[in-house]
């Protein structure tokens, strides 16, 4: 008997459900699902109008109160991002913790990092005059806040890297992946990343997750900092955790589609030339440039 569409459907339906079982790839345990990726956006959206009120909203700034229009959105905001913890927690931890304690998790995490936010402020200010200072093209610092896609990709990632330090699953990737889609800048957010910092045009830099970038660094687009290979485990799997990105001290210029990869160290005042393949530590004040053909 020929199988009708319903019935085909249905088939694949179960299929697939089965597949889905066998790998634990499914998007709910019980009742704990995984977080909402619209609700992490419009969060790091609401975040970015604290940030640099009176630059993105329709709000006038001039004639309300800053504090008070800062503490209502910030009021919003805590609603929002308080259950997308716990939800990311849940899915994780709910075999070793009840609901309560885990709850209880999610409170001391938003505590902690409402408590950093006017910290990440002052990081990203230094950051806006950064790019107004690094790049001549920069008319104003307010060009800078609402157009360059290197400062949109720092905001999300300062704000992401907050939430990594405390060990929150799933959120911080959300957040630095939407800048990613936004941007062409992939910036994990593990990565240590000091103030001053400037990303020039952006499109193609990846900076890995055990990076660690000093003061007044300076990157151009299709920057690599990158792992250069990934020891293995006894099941032939790559070690999880371990540092295999660069170190770039304070002052480093990196110049357009540098390769930098591996646990090296490009010391202070450095500068790496563009299309440069660097592998090993840099000195302090050296120049990296290539090598002119010779006839």
């Amino acid at each position: 008997m020929k199988e009708t569409m319903k019935d085909i459907i249905l088939n694949a339906s179960v299929q697939m459900t089965e597949s889905c079982h066998k790998t634990d790839f499914i998007v709910s345990r019980g009742e704990r699902c995984l977080p909402d990726r619209s609700c992490i956006i419009r969060i790091l959206k609401d975040l970015k109008r604290v940030m640099f009120p009176g630059y993105f909203g329709e709000e006038n700034i001039a004639l309300i109160s800053p504090q008070y229009f800062i503490g209502d959105r910030l009021i919003d905001i805590y609603g929002k991002l308080k259950p997308q913890v716990e939800i990311s927690l849940y899915y994780r931890d709910y075999e070793k913790y009840t609901e309560e304690e885990i709850s209880e998790r999610a409170e001391e995490v938003c505590e902690e990092f409402f408590k950093r936010l006017p910290y990440v402020q002052q990081m990203l200010l230094k950051d806006v005059q950064a790019g107004f200072d690094g790049d001549p093209a920069a008319k104003s610092r307010e060009d800078v806040v609402i157009s360059y896609p290197g400062l949109f990709a720092i905001f999300v990632y300062r704000i992401a890297h907050e939430l990594y330090t405390q060990d929150v699953p799933f959120l911080p990737r959300i957040m630095t992946e939407y800048a990613h889609s936004r941007t062409g800048i992939d910036i994990n957010s593990g990565a240590q990343i000091g103030e001053y910092f400037f990303i020039d045009h952006g499109t193609g830099v990846v900076i890995g997750e055990t990076c660690i970038i000093g003061n007044n660094v300076k990157l151009y687009q299709g920057v690599t900092l990158g792992a250069k290979s990934f020891p293995l485990d006894e099941d032939g799997k790559p070690i999880k955790g371990i540092p295999r990105h660069p170190i770039l001290e304070d002052n480093v210029i990196v110049y357009s589609n540098a390769t930098i990869l591996g646990r090296i160290t490009i010391g202070k005042n450095a500068t790496v030339g563009g299309n440069i393949w660097v592998t090993e530590d840099v000195p302090t004040g050296a120049r990296i440039v290539q090598t002119k053909a010779k006839k």
